[in-house]
């Protein structure tokens, strides 16, 4: 995917079809100074805008390769637009995260873009993990690597009530041993 070409071209769709969205994935951690390899985008968008971005998709030649009611993912025959895929926010929590997510500078501070704050980012790792275990050392390498790079200013108590949430309190206070002082 040649990101510097389709991030500007997906944002100015988003913006004019009034698309509620954050990014996430691995474009959203090194929004936050953390470097993690991606192939592809990820967002999370409000489950009543995938009309508007079906739409869009289909503008620029992307195929569903996949839908259920929580995700969808989009694939290009073209190597330059690569994958998207879009995480559907209905549920009260995944809207709770829309509503934080803030603007960042990415791509040499090119393109501001909205993104999921760190908690959220390590949230979803969580959930991920929770939802298939085969994942679980690589959500966790992740994780670790938003505690490394922003410890002390994460907010502990949203993601200790994520971990719990997802009953992975165990992990939390593993985690919390490895990262939080004080």
């Amino acid at each position: 995917m040649d990101f510097e070409k389709v991030l500007p071209l997906i944002l100015n769709e988003f913006k004019r079809e009034n698309v509620h969205y954050a990014l996430m994935g691995g474009v959203a951690m090194s929004a936050w100074g953390v470097v993690r390899a991606t192939v592809d985008l990820d967002y999370l968008v409000l489950a009543e805008d995938m009309e508007k971005i079906e739409k869009i998709m289909q503008k620029y030649g992307y195929q569903c390769i996949y839908k259920t009611e929580n995700v969808s993912q989009y694939r290009s025959d073209l190597k330059i637009y690569g994958s998207i895929d879009f995480l559907h926010a209905f549920r009260e929590t995944a809207r709770a995260m829309l509503e934080r997510a803030v603007v960042k500078k990415v791509y040499n501070e090119q393109y501001e873009v909205r993104v999921l704050c760190p908690e959220d980012l390590v949230g979803l790792k969580v959930q991920a993990m929770v939802n298939d275990p085969e994942r679980e050392m690589k959500e966790k390498a992740d994780i670790d690597s938003i505690a490394i790079a922003l410890g002390s200013q994460l907010d502990w108590k949203v993601i200790e009530d994520y971990y719990r949430m997802l009953n992975k309190s165990d992990d939390f206070e593993v985690l919390k041993r490895k990262y939080v002082t004080g």
